[in-house]
Order: structure tokens, then sequence, then C-alpha cells
């Protein structure tokens, strides 16, 4: 009998217990979302200030918003990050990953935040080919398993039966484009968006024809569990997108990557190898004294005066930080060309501008916005502000401030402003430039760090952000 009363009690508690918890919940009750992603300058990497790129900033944004931490896994390739998500060991998957219907039958994918294109990359100096008929017999490279293997097997079944090529399971998109960059491969395919990034650091890749029209990225999650996190993720996207959060996040990541082309790129390269040694030690100095990253002082130094310590404008500033006789005055400074003087000066009047700008605008928007007033100066800085507030944006994220920056060159605006007309193109274009200066020089002193040899550095045959600057070593496919 009492065992019957065990058994019934037993039985009525089992009733009581609450249904299983749902994915979402079970995200939280735990605390962490866990998220695998690739490690490439696209999605996630270990920059100067920590974990950044474009698919981590999002999705720790996501993980704030659900009030949990985010943990990042990097698998060795896509097959096992496919897998991982199918199996529901990682609650999702944020790694620039292009919608197919073959994925679609292994996972589930949230809304598209993105589209890119796929394009067949060649070598600048070589024949450039015109259709894929003109690529046969020669060497293509892509990533085993990615978006694009399969749409060459698809072009090969519909249009280009002799079309061959070499699936590389032990490597990433970026190692592919090195590959062509270096003249190993004849082509490779890779995504537009990722192209216009590593293109900066590879100047010699060239775009042939596109191999599709724009394609979704999106999120995915695993089809055997319960879509509330999917939905979630859903809502996110979807809030952002209306705030203007998802376009200040990919403005941070890509808004600034056409800042320099072949030409400029090659030039400040040798520069770098053959002006900045002189004056590095006093970037350092400078860097360590105002608390500002020393590669961000020297680009700026370099967009100035081409590290030339006796630069001078045509409206009289002068040296290697282009200080104004006012600003000299203002910083103690007698001697503008004196090399220490000027670099030590621009760094104190960046902290100072840095330190200008409300506390309510956050990182890395403060440090454009100081960079836009070195150029412009504060002033017109912050009627560009109040322009961009009057045009319904947000005076705090520079993505607005800078779309209202030029609108100080129009009559119709600079009247209802303080300080009046401005040539406000100029400084969106500066911003634009040092923040490709310093992207460079950052790639190129982290590959200094590991001691490569001078002919790499100096040709450019290097890895650019995630690839290989203190991020952990990747086997990521491309999406």
């Amino acid at each position: 009998m009492r065992r019957l009363v065990l058994i019934v009690a037993g039985a009525a508690l089992a009733a009581c217990d609450p249904p299983p918890a749902t994915h979402l919940e079970q995200v939280k009750a735990r605390g962490e979302l866990v998220v695998a992603t690739r490690n490439a300058g696209t999605t996630y990497y270990e920059g100067p200030q920590g974990p950044t790129g474009f698919e981590h900033d999002l999705a720790r944004a996501f993980a704030d918003e659900l009030g949990v931490r985010l943990k990042i896994v990097v698998p060795d390739s896509l097959e096992r990050m496919l897998d991982m998500v199918a199996r529901g060991e990682v609650d999702m998957a944020a790694a620039g990953l292009t919608v197919t219907e073959s994925r679609r039958q292994r996972v589930r994918f949230g809304p598209p935040y993105l589209q890119v294109t796929q394009q067949l990359v060649y070598r600048r100096g070589t024949p450039r080919p015109r259709t894929l008929a003109d690529v046969i017999g020669r060497r293509i490279e892509v990533v085993a398993g990615s978006a694009h293997a399969e749409r060459l097997r698809e072009l090969k079944r519909t249009r280009y039966p002799r079309l061959r090529w070499v699936e590389r399971p032990d490597a990433d998109s970026g190692e592919l484009l090195q590959r062509v960059q270096q003249g190993e491969i004849d082509f490779t395919v890779a995504d537009s968006n990722e192209l216009a990034l590593v293109r900066r650091y590879y100047p010699d890749l060239r775009v042939a024809f596109d191999l599709t029209d724009p394609q979704p990225i999106a999120w995915a999650f695993p089809r055997r569990r319960d879509p509330s996190l999917r939905d979630a993720a859903a809502d996110f996207l979807e809030r952002i997108r209306a705030d203007g959060t998802l376009a200040q996040i990919e403005d941070r990541h890509f808004g600034h990557v056409d800042g320099l082309d072949y030409v400029g790129t090659r030039t400040y390269m040798r520069h770098v190898r053959t002006r900045l040694p002189r004056w590095r030690a006093l970037y350092e100095e400078a860097g360590r004294a105002v608390g500002i990253d020393w590669r961000l002082l020297a680009a700026i130094g370099y967009q100035e005066s081409h590290w030339n310590p006796r630069a001078r404008s045509p409206t009289g500033v002068r040296g290697l930080m282009m200080l104004t006789r006012a600003t000299a005055r203002e910083l103690g400074i007698r001697n503008r060309i004196d090399p220490r003087a000027s670099i030590m000066g621009g760094a104190r009047y960046l902290r100072r501008l840095i330190d200008r700008i409300p506390q309510e605008v956050p990182y890395p928007d403060r440090v454009w916005m100081a960079l836009a007033a070195y150029n412009v100066g504060f002033g017109h800085l912050q009627d560009a502000r109040t322009l961009a507030r009057m045009r319904g944006g947000d005076p705090n994220r520079w993505i607005d401030v800078r779309d209202a920056l030029p609108l100080l060159a129009q009559r119709k605006w600079y009247r209802k402003t303080r300080h009046g007309y401005a040539r406000g193109w100029e400084p969106v274009r500066y911003v634009e430039n040092i923040r490709a200066y310093y992207d460079l020089l950052v790639w190129l002193t982290e590959r200094e760090r590991l001691r490569l040899p001078r002919s790499v550095v100096e040709t450019g045959s290097l890895s650019p952000p995630g690839e290989g600057d203190g991020a952990p070593p990747s086997r990521a496919a491309a999406g």
C-alpha cells in the first residue's frame, strides 16, 4: 500500500513539473548564448581593442538584448559548423552564411540581414576571363562545402560541363584570396563584402565577373529545436534595422573599405617601410602619453603630411601632424616643424577632442567624430551633430553625423548652424582614409610581431585581420 501511495505521489509531482523549457528560455537560464562563427575580417577576429568583427558585434548586441553572455566557438570547417548547429551543439551560427536550398535541409535560417554577390577573382596583370568558358583548364580553388562550391556545381550541370575546380577542406576564403594574390592559383570565388575588405591588403586582386545575383546572408539555428530563439533573433534584427543600429554596425566594419585605391595602397605600404621607422618611436611615446593607439596617431600623421616633417599646406598648417598656428599656440608649441613637438602636440590635441565629445557617444564613434573635428574644427562637428538631429538622425552616431557633414557646404543648411559654412565633405573623406590607413598599419605591425620575413611584408602577401593577428587559428570556410 505504501508503495502504491509513493507511485501515485510521484506521478502527481511529475504532472506538476513545468513543460520542457523552450530554446530561448534555456539560453536565458544558462546565462550564455553559444555562437559558432568563422575567423575572418568580415565575421570575427581579435582586434586592438579585443574581439570584434561584423558578426561578432551583431551577435554580441543580440546577447546583450537577451541579458546573457556571448560565447564564441570557432569550428575547424564549415561542415563542422553546420553539423554543430544541426545537432544543437551550439545555439546558432553567425558566420556570414549564404542561404541555400541544400542548407535549408540541415538548419533553420533567420531573416536575412545582408546581401552579397559571389564573384570570380583573378590577379591583376593576368588575362581577365569574360565567362567561365575562359577559365576551363586553369586552376580554380574554392572552399569545400561552401556556397561557392555549390554554385560551381550548378553551373557545371547547367552550362559548363567541362568546368573543373579543386575544393579545399583545409583552407578558408582568405587563404585562397592570398594564393591568387601571390600567383599560386589562377582563380577563386569570394563574396563581394569579403573581397572589398581584403583588397586593401591584397591590392592586385580583381573581379572578373559576378557568378550570382545578390544572395541573402542569415543566422542559422537548429531545426530540431523549437523556433523561439530564431523568433527572438528575428524581432531583434527587425528592431535594429528600424532604429539604425544595424546600419551603424555595418558602417563600423565596412563603411571605409573603399578609402584607398591600388596606387594609394601600394604607396602607403612603401612609406610604412621607408618613412615610418624614422618616426615610430615618437608615435609610440605619444600614444603611451595620451592613452591612444600609436598606430592611429601615425595614420593621422600620414593623412596630414605623408610623414614629411616639413610639410606645409596652402592654408599655413605645418609639420608631421599639420597643426595650425592657433592650435600650436594653444598647446604651447613654438616650432611646428619640430617632429617631436608636432607628434606630441597632435596626440594631445586629439586626446582633448576625444574627451570633449559628449560621454553618451559610444566608442568607436567618438573617435571618428574626434578625427572629423581634428580636420574641420570642433564647432563645425557640433553643427553637423545638430543637423543630424534636425534631419531625424542620431547625433551620437557617426553614420548620421557623417551624412550631415557635407550639408555644411549648402546654404540651405549652414544658415541654420552656429558656425556657418564648411567644406563638410572633406572631414568625411579624411576619416575614411585614416580608418583605412590605421587598419593597414595594424595588419602590418601584427605581421611584424609574428616575425615574418621582410619580403613577405614588403609585397603585402599577408592575411587580413582575423587571419593571424592574435585571433585563434582557423580553417573556417567561406560562406
